[in-house]
């Protein structure tokens, strides 16, 4: 008698590991991978590698490509990576200072007809990965097939053309939703390209923005992102962009093409610098609540929201029309622009935003006007609102309160006091349960991002720390020294009181380029600690306080691109 075993997806197989030192053996390896199996890449550079992870794992049993010790295992020169099949995941390789002509440093598919699907691009890193010249371009990373996932990876010092990561929908007729998840990455320091294809992440094209991709971007943290207007490029329908932190980037959230996103739970910080700026909205029911905007210099096109102007029977890759916009329980301080509605008017450009909803907005800038209508919108609705600090711009109007909205600084966050007047002022909106921090919102809201509350705060502006491969999570650590007679160290967000010096003592992990430099309150360079290149190990300075007034300081450490800051107080 002949008795079948059968197997379930979710079977799990016996594991093999196998080491591989060379292309070769890396190559046989990967041939003779079966679900479960995980092979792995031995320590050291590999040069020009024409990476090709081509297996098929299943669910519950992937199979895993990986380094031998996370973030030991460099790829440079011409190196490149495809993923190809299904249920994969690469983890802990770091591709930092090779160049390619053309391509993807990184891409999921094996072909045009054969994608990555269920797979994985985790605790990995692309750095200085930027041809001769800086017109040559290429992608980083590109996503294709479905319920893909990049996180907890680092790139940064992109220089050249190209999107930094594309998400790309499947070829007409197919028009499966992608269900990527783009999540824990940190993305560094990229300059101005000068023109357009500088995005950071881009999520479909123009010939495929009507068709719904359900993408989520969330937990990233973006810095000094600068490459172009657009640091994400919503290009496709249903995707969801939450809790991602943009710190000094000179550009916006765009919904460029595409309709129905949703936008939450997302902080804008842009500390002052030119050019930096919030979301722009193009197209059809977007809903943009629950962020936090603060010190954002951008205007028109960067503002801190700006609702754009569309044109009559727009072509795909031009402006759609905002229609049936909601802008709710959003936070703006000390913001050059808070709402430009009609942005980009022209004789091409001659259809204002139709059905728009703002409200329970909280806006305390000294910037005006609050409003700004390059267009006049047909159909805005205003529902209770709190403007305060500049001329709201438009006739007084319902829905739109003038009253201080006694704000009281938390951390580095502008948060409604006790009395403050939004206090259960707004109206309910039933997408809207929870406020910016995770904290549930209550029956009759509060005006603004944050919801007073006594509950567990779940969310925040993430740092460093947050975001990125594990191999780098030790960057900028800060440890504390003993205290001596006329120093003390206690380098933490706890307040740290010294005198007449501070030493700072931090360690590294790996040799690169470090910058320590003491910023005071307004933000004025007050001394360069250090600048040069470090081995990895322990390093100690001292800060010779004695020509600085009493007062709040904040030392921030650049190593290769990755910022740590830490505050310090000279009684």
């Amino acid at each position: 008698m002949l008795v079948g075993l059968l197997l379930s997806p979710s079977a799990t197989w016996a594991q093999t590991e196998r080491m591989a030192r060379t292309p070769q053996e890396l190559e046989d390896a990967i041939a003779a991978s079966a679900p479960g199996d995980i092979v792995v890449m031995a320590n050291g550079t590999w040069t020009d590698l024409n990476l090709r992870f081509y297996a098929e794992g299943i669910e519950g049993d992937t199979i895993t490509l990986k380094a031998e010790t996370p973030g030991r295992v460099f790829l440079d020169g011409r190196s490149q990576l495809r993923i190809g099949g299904d249920y994969l995941k690469v983890e802990g390789l770091r591709f930092v200072g090779g160049a390619l002509s053309g391509g993807h440093v990184i891409e999921f598919r094996r072909s045009s007809s054969n994608l990555a699907n269920h797979s994985r691009l985790t605790d990995c890193e692309i750095r200085d990965y930027n041809p001769p010249n800086v017109s040559t371009q290429y992608k980083w990373v590109s996503v294709y097939g479905t319920h893909n996932r990049v996180d907890h990876c680092y790139f940064a010092g992109k220089t050249h053309d190209g999107a930094t990561l594309v998400v790309w929908l499947r070829d007409p007729p197919d028009d499966t939703p992608s269900h990527h998840r783009i999540d824990h990455n940190y993305f560094g320091p990229r300059p101005d390209l000068g023109k357009n294809g500088g995005e950071t992440i881009r999520v479909g094209t123009s010939s495929r923005s009507m068709q719904d991709s359900y993408v989520t971007v969330e937990y990233n943290l973006f810095e000094e992102c600068d490459g172009e207007i657009e640091i994400i490029s919503n290009k496709s329908g249903q995707n969801t962009y939450r809790y991602n932190t943009f710190r000094r980037s000179a550009g916006t959230l765009t919904l460029r093409h595409g309709n129905n996103a949703h936008v939450y739970g997302n902080f804008f910080l842009g500390e002052g610098k030119n050019s930096t700026g919030g979301v722009r909205i193009i197209g059809e029911r977007h809903r943009v609540y629950n962020n936090y905007f603060q010190d954002l210099a951008g205007t028109g096109y960067r503002a801190a929201l700006a609702v754009v102007n569309g044109i009559p029977n727009s072509p795909l890759n031009r402006y759609f029309q905002v229609k049936e916009a909601i802008i709710a329980f959003n936070t703006f301080v000390n913001v050059e622009e808070t709402f430009v509605i009609g942005a980009g008017k022209s004789s091409e450009q001659s259809l204002a935003p139709d059905s728009v909803t703002i409200a329970g907005n909280l806006v305390w800038t000294g910037a005006g006007p609050i409003v700004e209508y390059e267009d006049t919108p047909t159909r805005i609705t205003y529902l209770a609102n709190i403007f305060y600090g500049a001329d709201t711009g438009i006739p007084q109007t319902d829905g739109i309160t003038i009253t201080d909205p006694q704000l009281e600084q938390d951390a580095s966050l502008w948060r409604p006091s006790a009395t403050s007047p939004v206090h259960n002022a707004g109206t309910a909106l039933d997408f809207v349960s929870e406020d910016m921090d995770g904290q549930p919102r209550d029956t009759t809201p509060d005006i603004g991002a944050d919801e007073r509350s006594d509950a567990i705060i779940l969310r925040g502006p993430l740092t460093g720390q947050d975001v990125g491969p594990s191999f780098l999570s030790t960057v900028m650590s800060i440890e504390p020294v003993q205290e001596r007679a006329s120093s003390a160290i206690a380098f933490s967000h706890a307040p740290n009181p010294f005198r007449e010096q501070v030493t700072i003592r931090f360690g590294v992990p790996e040799p690169g380029d470090a910058r320590l430099v003491v910023y005071d309150i307004l933000g004025r360079q007050v001394a360069v600690l250090l600048q040069a290149a470090v081995g990895a190990g322990e390093h100690t300075v001292v800060l010779n306080a004695t020509r600085l007034p009493p007062g709040v300081y904040v030392a921030i450490l650049d190593l290769n691109g990755r910022r740590q800051s830490r505050l310090l107080i000279r009684q």
